[in-house]
């Protein structure tokens, strides 16, 4: 599994392009979420522009090949991958969506 801090680079995203990247970006996400690719998707509060999901994927590479399909890649975001081994997760995590 892995873990993925995306970070959009607000200051170098066209103004004239902004609603249709961000449009994109979430079409991105949804479609990944729905395919079963990332488990877990949303945004920080702390930090605007910015997010983390929750993937699976076979390798590093298939990983890549999605975020390649990101509207803000490579240049108009950052995307920093950890691997993991999930040991532990709490049965009622659903409950804690949109908190």
């Amino acid at each position: 599994m892995y873990l993925i801090n995306i970070t959009i680079k607000a200051n170098q995203v066209p103004k004239d392009q902004e609603a249709d990247l961000l449009a994109k970006h979430r079409a991105w996400f949804k479609g990944q979420y729905e395919a079963g690719n990332f488990l877990l998707v949303g945004p920080y509060r702390d930090r605007p522009m910015a997010g983390l999901v929750i993937a699976k994927a076979a390798n590093r590479d298939e990983l890549q090949a999605m975020i390649a399909q990101d509207a803000y890649f490579p240049d108009l975001a950052t995307y920093d991958v950890n691997e993991f081994q999930a040991n532990l997760i709490a049965q009622k995590i659903n409950d804690y969506q949109g908190e």
